[in-house]
Order: structure tokens, then sequence, then C-alpha cells
């Protein structure tokens, strides 16, 4: 329901940053997402919980957007890949510290502290936008009708290309948040404790690999790179049902080798788009951002009869690398942007 709800309210993005200013627009979102965490920090309300979610999913995704407009608004053409790849590792970064630090907070205080400690955070992020972008200008937003933009993704062949790449990442993403951790618990039989420690490991190539491959994406173009970045992630994941040992060396070595893939694909697609699209594309921008809930929605759509049909839970990382090999395919079509 959750990425339903935002798929339909980001296509209205526009309009909310032509009426209000993506500086009033993202301040709003932030307290949003403060009230959306306080009320999961203390609600003991089922509906209220749920009503608390979706909120958070929806402003979370509407943040995203937000800032990919700051980000086009303050970066050059020539530059794209360095500065798409500077902010990704500043922004994986914190999920990498967010990981290391929330078992402690859990085994300390429960989910509410860390609903809170999120809460405290988005405090100084409505600060930042109240104190440090006074001077932001917003440019004359184009306004689009829907079936207009997807006419013009679906003329352009590159960037209707470069949206199901990006489709095909999110859906890896939402296929191995929700079906990785229960496997490597139930199948696997590691505890939560040693999944977060391989978890950790396996997101470092977010953090390491992005920035210096943005910088080489203005150098050499994106294709040849997300050609590696396919072929490494799909070889991985084919690996993954074959590895029958639980040995956290093991495991945090392979996950780590899909995200040195799902790294590269990431800063690669970010930069194609993102250098294909004028700055004041909002609602491209936002339909290009709306892959993320709707892979949400696909990932169990697609997994959910393949329980019944195939003979292994195992398989379904079988099925994951058949995906990516199809964006390995889509990836060799793909021209680079000049």
């Amino acid at each position: 329901m959750a990425s339903a709800i935002t798929i339909v309210l980001m296509l209205q993005l526009h309009k909310l940053l032509t009426k209000r200013g993506n500086r009033n627009v993202a301040l709003i979102i932030s307290i949003a997402l403060f009230l959306a965490l306080i009320l999961l920090s203390f609600s003991q309300t089922p509906s209220i919980i749920i009503a608390a979610f979706i909120l958070y999913f929806l402003a979370n995704n509407f943040m995203i957007a937000s800032l990919d407009v700051f980000m086009e608004n303050l970066s050059e053409h020539s530059s794209i890949g360095r500065f798409r790849g500077f902010y990704l590792t500043v922004t994986n970064s914190a999920w990498v510290i967010a990981q290391m630090i929330s078992g402690s907070v859990i085994s300390k205080s429960s989910y509410q502290g860390v609903y809170l400690l999120s809460a405290g955070f988005m405090i100084l992020v409505s600060m930042i936008f109240v104190l440090f972008l006074k001077d932001f200008k917003d440019l004359q937003y184009k306004k689009i009708p829907i079936l207009r933009n997807i006419k013009i993704f679906a003329e352009n062949k590159n960037v209707s290309r470069i949206y199901l790449i990006n489709l095909i990442l999110k859906f890896f993403f939402a296929w191995m948040i929700i079906y990785t951790p229960i496997y490597l618990h139930e199948y696997m039989n590691f505890g939560w404790d040693k999944i977060g420690i391989i978890f950790t490991f396996m997101l470092l190539p977010f953090v390491i690999l992005e920035f210096p491959l943005g910088k080489l994406s203005d150098k050499i173009g994106e294709r040849k790179m997300l050609i590696i970045g396919f072929s490494i992630s799909a070889v991985a994941t084919l690996i993954i049902p074959l590895i029958t040992l639980p040995k956290i060396f093991l495991w945090a070595g392979i996950l780590f080798a899909t995200r040195v893939g799902a790294a590269t694909i990431e800063i690669m697609s970010e930069s194609y788009f993102f250098k294909s699209i004028e700055d004041e594309d909002a609602e491209a921008t936002s339909f290009f951002r709306n892959t993320t809930p709707l892979s949400f929605i696909l990932a169990p759509l697609v997994a959910t009869p393949l329980l019944i049909l195939i003979p292994s839970f195992k398989y379904l990382f079988f099925v994951l690398a058949a995906i990516l090999f199809y964006g390995l395919f889509l990836t060799l079509k793909l021209k680079d942007v000049k």
C-alpha cells in the first residue's frame, strides 16, 4: 500500500515544487519524517503504526527526489558523475554507520530507541534547510502530463533503457532486502548478530567505490562500467545458492561481491540519467525515482508464486541472477551520453 501511494503522489512533485519551492518542500518533508518516527516510537495502536509507516515511506521517497533537485541545481553537466558519486558516497556512508550502531541501540532500548534517534537526526536536517539553504533559487519546473512523460521515456530509447536498468537495480535491492535475511537466518542458521556483521561488510562497496567511479564516468562514459557492474552482480548472485557452508567470511565475501556490482550500476545509472535530462525536469526525476516503490511491489509479486513452483527457497537467487543478466543485455544496447 505504501509503495502504491508513493508512486501516485510522486507524480505530483512538480506541483509542490512550483507552488512551494524545493527548500520549503524539503523542510515540510523533514518535519513529516520526524512526526512519522515519533509515532512509530510511541504508538501502540496498529492503525496508527500502519499510517505512520506509510507516511515515513512516502516522505522518505519524496526527500530523495527533493535532494535530487538540489543536486541537479548545484552540479555542472561535465561533472555530474563526480558530483553524484560524492553524494551517493555520503548517503551510503550513513547507511553503513546506521547498520553498525542499530544493533547496539536495539539491544539497549528496543526499536523505540532507533526511531527516537532517527527522529533526532531529522531535527538536524530541518535546521539545515532553515539555516543554510536560504539562498537556494528554484528553476521554472516543467509541467509535463504523465502520459506525455511516459511517451518521452518511450521515444528516447536510451532514457527508457536506463530507467529499466535502474528498475532492475532497485528490484535487486528489494529482493535482497526481503529474502536474503530470511535465507541466512532460516536456512543457513546465522544469528542476527552475525547477519548484522555480514551486512555491514556487504555495504562497504557503496562507500568505497561510488565517488571514484563517478569521476571515472565523466571521463570514459557509463556504458562500459555498467557492463562490468551487471556482470559482477549477476555472477555473484548466481553463486549464492551454491554456497552450503554457514561460514561468516564466505557469505560476507559473496554478498560483498554482489554489492561491488550493484554500487557500480547505481552510480553509473544515476550519472547517465541525470546527464540525459535538464535541471528543471522535476517530473522526469520523480518518474525515475518511482522505481524504488515500484520494485517493492514487484519483488513480492514475482517471488510469491515462485516460492510455490520452485523446489527450494535458494532458487530465488537463480531467478534474480537471470533478471540481472537481462539488465546486462539492456546495457549492451545503451549508448554513452556525450
